[in-house]
C-alpha cells in the first residue's frame, strides 16, 4: 500500500431542495455512503449566507433530516397532500456564485461526460449547466439591467470545453502532482499534526484514533489559480465551507487517444490548459498586462501511461509540458480599419523589459530552467508588420540574460517559418525537427521509473545526450519550450507538434516500448498523436481566434488534397468575420465571467466601456505599492532552487499550499480503486470508456491480413484503416469527413435527471454515456455506388454472444433453458450409478476419461484443483507487484536475463 494517495472528494452528486425560505444542497460521493449538507439562506435580497456543519451524514441520517425538513415546511401540520420540501434540480459539482445588480446565483453542473482517464482518476467535461437565482421572489428587488447582465454571462458556453476532476488536479502537471505525492513521510507526518492543529472542523478527524499508526496520507494540492477560470465563483465560498464542495474547472482541450503496441494498451492523453489572466479574443488581447500575463497562453500537457497497471506508485507514467503565449510585450492592433491584417503598435516604450521580465519569472518557477523560446514570426518584409516584435523581443532578452547566471539564461530561437514554407527547395517539418530533438535534450521529459535494465546495456546516442535532472525515481522535465507567433494558432500548431512528436518517442523509448526513441511519419502511432493534436488545434483556434486551423500538419508537408484549400479559405472567412463582428461580445463576456468586471450601482456599466485597457492594466487606476529591481528581476528563492521549479521544492512555503490527512487504507477518500471500477454497480463492457475511445488497432490499422500489426511500420496512403482508396477509373479518393471535438455534435452524456424518486436520499442514477469526444463514426463516401458505409466503433453484445441481456428471453430460449436443467438434474441422479457401471465395463469397451481437471465439475457443484505452494508463491507475488511492492530477483533469474542478452545482442 502506497504511504500517500491523492485525495477522492466525497462530494459528487448533489441534489437542491427548495423550501420558501432556504435552499439545501446534499452532495454525496459516489456510492453513495457519506453525505454533506449545504443550508442556503433565501430571505436575504443580495447578501449569500451558506451555513456548512461540515459533517458527514450516513443515508439514513439524510433521509431523516430530510423528512423532518418535509414535515415542518408543511403550510398545514400534519397535512399529507402538500409536501413542505420540493426537489429542484440533481447536479454533479458546484460551478460557483455570481451576483450582478440583484441577489446571487448558484451555477450547478448538471451533465458531465468522461473525456480521459489517468491512473484511475477520470477527467470530466462539463456538458450542461444550470443557473438557479437564490433570493425568494417576495424579498427580490428587481433591476432593469439585470436580465442584460445574465445574457452576457450566459454567452460564455460553459458546455463547450470546460473541464474537471474529482480527484486529480487539473491546474498541476503530472510531474507536479506525483512529485507531492513522493514528499517525504517525515514532512507528511509535521504536516498532518499542523492541519489537525490549524483545523476548527470538530468533525474532519473523526474515527482517528481507532485507526492506529498505519494509515494512508491523503494529499491534496491548492490548485494553480493561473489556469483555473471558476476562482472568482468560489472566492465568496472557499473559505467557509468544505473543500470537497470547492470543484475547479478548467478551460481548453483535452483528448485522449489508446495506443495498441502489440496488444499491450498506452493511454496517449493530451490536456491543454488555458490561462484565465489576459484572457479574451484575437485582436482584443494582444500581448501582455502590466502584471506578465500574456494573451491566448496555453500550457500543453501530453501524458502517456500504461494502461495495463492502474496505479500512480505501480504503474509507468510519462509527460512533457510546452507552452504558447502571446509576445510578452506591450502592443496591439487596432481593428477599426476594417483590415485582414490590422497594423502593430507598440503601446507603452519598456527600455527596461519589466513586463518581460514578471512573464519569464512566473515561468522560471512553475517550469524552471531552460526557458526555451521559439519565435516564429516573420523577419523579413516588404512592409515592417511582424519584425516589429522580433526586434522589440530580442532586445529584451538580450537585456534580461545579463544578469541571468550563465547556465540558466533564456534560449531565444528565432526562425521564419513563412519564409520556409514558401520554399520549394526547403522542408518545414525538417528543419522543425531538428529544433525539436535540440529542445527536448535541453529540457528532458518527466517519467516515473528509473531507466530500465536494457537502456543500460545497450544505451542510445540520443539518450545519453538527454537532459532535465536525473532522480532515483525517474526523470524530472527542467526548463518548458515557449512557443509563439503571431497569432500562436496555426504555426504555432505545428511546432508544438513536432516537438511533441519527438517527445513521444523519448517517451515511449523510456517506458520499454520501443528500441530507439526515434518516430517516422505515416506510422500507425504519429496518424493518431497528429489527430490528437488537430482536435486540440481547433478548439484552441475556434476560442481564441473564432474559427478552426487554416494550416494544418498536412499542409506544411505538402500533401493536403485539392479540397483542403477551398476549407482554408472557408475558415480564414469565419475568422475574420468572428473577429469583426462578434469578438467584441465575447471579450465583455469572459470579463464579465472571470470577475474583471464587477457590475456596480452608479457606476458605467460592462457595455458602456469604451475600453477594457483599464481592467487588465491594474497600474492605470494605482500606483503599484513597490517597484521591482531592474537588475534583479527574479524572485531571490527562485533562482536558488533552479534548474529544477520552485513549485515543486520541498519548503516551507510550498508545503502551506498542501492539506494532509490521515486515513485508513480501506477509507473511500483515498481508495481509487472501488472509485474506478465501482463494484456497487452493475457496467456493461457495451459502455466501457476505454472500449469507446479511439485506437489505434481499430482506427488506424490496416484491415487487411498479414500486415505487420506495429504501430511503428511505416505504412502506404492506401493501407491506413482511416483512408480506403481505389482504383481511380471506377472510384474516386474517398473524403474524410472529420469531426473535431470543437465541431461534432455532442455525443450521449451523463445527466443528472430530476424525479420524483421515493428515495429521498439525495441523488438518482446516472445515464451512463462516457463516449470519447473524438469518437464519432468516420463516415466514407462512395461516388460509385453511392454506398455509405459506417465504421463500428465496438461491437454490440449480440454478435459477441449471441444474446442480449437487456432483452427479454424468448420461448425457444426459455426451452432450451428447461431441457439444460433437466439434463443436469438427470446428470446428477447417476453419477453414482454411472461410477459403478463404468467400473464393470469390459476390456473391449472405450473408456472416456474427462479432460477438466476437477475431480468433480457439473452445474451443481464444483471441486477446484489443489494448487501447489509455488503456485502460491508465484500468485502472491503479482499482487504484491500490482501495489508497488516488488521482489528481488533471484541468482537464477539474474543470470537467465544476462545470458540472454549475451547471445541477443552481443
Amino acid at each position: 500500500m502506497p504511504a500517500s494517495a491523492p485525495i477522492i472528494s466525497s462530494v459528487q452528486k448533489l441534489v437542491l431542495y427548495e423550501t420558501r425560505a432556504r435552499y439545501f444542497l446534499v452532495g454525496s460521493n459516489h456510492a453513495e455512503t457519506k453525505y454533506r449538507v449545504w443550508k442556503i439562506d433565501r430571505t436575504e435580497p443580495r447578501d449569500l449566507v451558506i451555513i456548512d456543519d461540515r459533517h458527514v451524514y450516513t443515508q439514513q441520517e439524510v433521509r431523516e433530516l430530510l423528512g423532518r425538513l418535509d414535515l415542518g415546511n408543511r403550510t398545514k401540520m400534519g397535512q399529507k397532500g402538500s409536501s413542505g420540501l420540493f426537489r429542484a434540480v440533481s447536479a454533479f459539482g458546484v460551478v460557483g456564485f455570481v451576483r450582478f445588480l440583484e441577489g446571487y446565483y448558484i451555477v450547478l453542473i448538471t451533465k458531465r461526460r468522461k473525456m480521459a482517464d489517468i491512473g484511475g482518476h477520470a477527467i470530466y467535461k462539463v456538458e450542461d449547466t444550470n443557473m438557479i437565482y437564490i433570493p425568494n421572489d417576495s424579498v427580490r428587488i428587481t433591476h432593469p439591467d439585470e436580465a442584460r447582465y445574465l445574457r452576457i454571462f450566459q454567452n460564455v458556453d460553459l458546455s463547450s470545453n470546460f473541464y474537471f476532476s474529482y480527484s486529480y488536479d487539473l491546474s498541476h502537471s503530472l510531474q507536479y502532482n506525483l512529485t507531492v505525492l513522493r514528499m517525504p513521510l517525515e514532512m507528511l507526518k509535521s504536516e498532518t499534526a499542523q492541519t489537525c492543529q490549524e483545523s476548527f472542523d470538530i468533525f474532519e478527524d473523526e474515527g482517528l484514533i481507532t485507526q492506529g499508526g498505519s494509515g494512508v496520507f491523503g494529499i491534496c494540492s491548492e490548485p494553480y489559480m493561473k489556469y483555473v477560470w471558476n476562482g472568482e465563483l468560489l472566492d465568496k465560498i472557499k473559505n467557509t465551507v468544505h473543500r470537497d464542495w470547492l470543484l475547479y474547472i478548467i478551460h481548453g482541450f483535452c483528448g485522449q487517444s489508446k495506443l495498441l503496441i502489440y496488444g499491450r494498451p498506452v493511454y496517449v492523453t493530451l490536456i491543454a490548459r488555458r490561462s484565465s489572466k489576459f484572457a479574451g479574443t484575437r485582436f482584443l488581447k494582444r500581448g501582455a498586462n502590466c502584471e506578465g500575463d500574456v494573451a491566448n497562453e496555453v500550457e500543453t500537457e501530453q501524458i502517456l501511461c500504461d494502461a495495463s497497471v492502474m496505479s500512480f506508485t505501480a504503474g509507468s507514467y510519462s509527460s512533457y509540458v510546452q507552452v504558447r503565449g502571446s509576445v510578452p510585450l506591450y502592443w496591439s492592433q487596432d481593428i477599426s480599419t476594417m483590415m485582414p491584417k490590422p497594423p502593430i503598435t507598440l503601446d507603452q516604450a519598456d527600455p527596461f523589459a519589466c513586463v518581460a521580465a514578471l512573464h519569464f519569472d512566473q515561468m522560471l518557477q512553475r517550469f524552471g530552467s531552460p526557458i526555451i523560446i521559439l519565435n516564429l514570426v516573420k523577419e523579413r518584409e516588404k512592409r515592417k508588420h511582424e519584425r516589429i516584435l522580433s526586434e522589440e523581443l530580442v532586445a529584451a532578452v538580450t537585456y534580461l540574460n545579463q544578469f541571468l547566471p550563465p547556465e540558466h539564461t533564456i534560449v531565444y530561437i528565432p526562425w521564419d517559418m513563412a519564409k520556409y514554407t514558401k520554399s520549394k527547395l526547403c522542408n518545414v517539418l525538417d528543419r522543425l525537427n531538428v529544433i525539436a530533438e535540440s529542445v527536448v535534450k535541453k529540457t528532458g521529459f518527466f517519467v516515473n521509473r528509473p531507466d530500465s535494465y536494457c537502456s543500460l546495456l545497450r544505451p542510445d546516442e540520443k539518450w545519453n545526450e538527454l537532459g532535465g535532472s536525473v532522480i532515483p525515481s525517474g526523470r524530472l522535465q527542467t526548463g518548458v519550450l515557449r512557443t509563439n507567433c503571431v497569432d500562436c494558432l496555426d504555426r504555432t500548431n505545428t511546432a508544438q507538434f513536432m516537438v511533441g512528436k519527438c517527445a513521444l518517442a523519448y517517451q515511449l523509448y523510456s517506458l520499454g516500448l520501443m528500441d530507439k526513441p526515434n518516430l517516422q511519419f505515416d506510422t500507425d502511432a504519429v496518424r493518431l498523436f497528429e489527430e490528437l493534436y488537430e482536435d486540440h488545434g481547433d478548439t484552441l483556434s475556434l476560442q481564441y481566434g473564432g474559427s478552426q486551423l487554416v494550416h494544418r500538419v498536412k499542409t506544411y508537408r505538402k500533401i493536403a488534397p485539392w479540397t483542403q484549400h477551398s476549407k482554408d479559405i472557408m475558415q480564414t472567412l469565419s475568422r475574420y468575420y468572428s473577429n469583426a463582428f462578434s469578438d467584441a461580445d465575447r471579450q465583455d463576456s469572459i470579463n464579465l465571467f472571470l470577475g474583471v468586471f464587477h457590475p456596480t450601482e452608479g457606476k458605467p456599466h460592462l457595455w458602456e466601456l469604451p475600453t477594457d485597457f483599464y481592467l487588465h492594466h491594474k497600474n492605470t487606476m494605482k500606483l503599484l505599492p513597490t517597484r521591482r529591481s531592474y537588475t534583479h528581476w527574479w524572485t531571490p528563492e527562485v533562482i536558488k532552487h533552479l534548474p529544477l521549479p520552485y513549485d515543486e521544492v520541498f519548503c516551507a512555503a510550498n508545503l502551506k499550499k498542501l492539506t494532509v490527512k490521515k486515513f485508513h487504507k480501506r477509507e473511500d477518500e483515498i481508495d481509487i480503486h472501488n472509485e474506478f471500477f465501482r463494484p456497487y454497480e452493475l457496467s456493461s463492457f457495451d459502455d466501457a470508456f476505454c472500449l469507446a475511445m479511439t485506437s489505434s488497432a481499430r482506427d488506424f490499422m490496416p484491415k487487411t491480413v498479414g500486415i505487420d500489426p506495429s504501430p511503428f511500420t511505416v505504412r502506404k496512403p492506401d493501407e491506413t484503416g482511416k483512408s480506403v482508396l481505389g482504383n481511380k477509373s471506377n472510384r474516386e479518393e474517398a473524403v474524410l469527413q472529420r469531426k473535431t471535438a470543437a465541431s461534432a455534435p455532442p455525443p450521449p452524456s451523463e445527466e443528472a435527471v430530476s424525479s420524483s424518486s421515493e428515495d429521498d436520499s439525495g441523488t438518482d442514477r446516472e445515464e451512463e454515456g462516457s463516449v470519447s469526444q473524438r469518437s464519432t463514426p468516420v463516415k466514407m463516401t462512395d461516388t460509385g455506388d453511392s454506398a455509405k458505409v459506417t465504421e463500428n466503433m465496438v461491437q454490440p453484445m449480440k454478435e459477441v454472444y449471441g444474446i442480449n441481456l437487456s432483452d427479454g428471453l424468448t420461448e425457444d430460449d426459455l426451452t432450451i433453458y428447461s431441457r439444460f436443467v433437466q439434463l443436469g438434474q438427470s446428470q446428477h441422479k447417476q453419477d453414482k450409478s454411472s461410477q459403478q457401471l463404468c467400473s464393470r465395463c469390459p476390456d473391449g469397451v472405450i473408456k472416456l476419461t474427462p479432460i477438466s481437471a476437477f475431480s468433480q465439475d457439473n452445474i451443481y457443484e464444483v471441486q477446484p484443483p489443489r494448487v501447489d505452494r509455488k503456485s502460491t508463491a508465484i500468485f502472491h507475488a503479482h499482487i504484491q507487484a500490482s501495489q508497488g511492492i516488488m521482489q528481488a530477483l533471484g541468482k537464477e533469474d539474474s543470470s537467465m536475463y544476462r545470458e540472454y542478452i549475451r547471445n541477443r545482442y552481443l
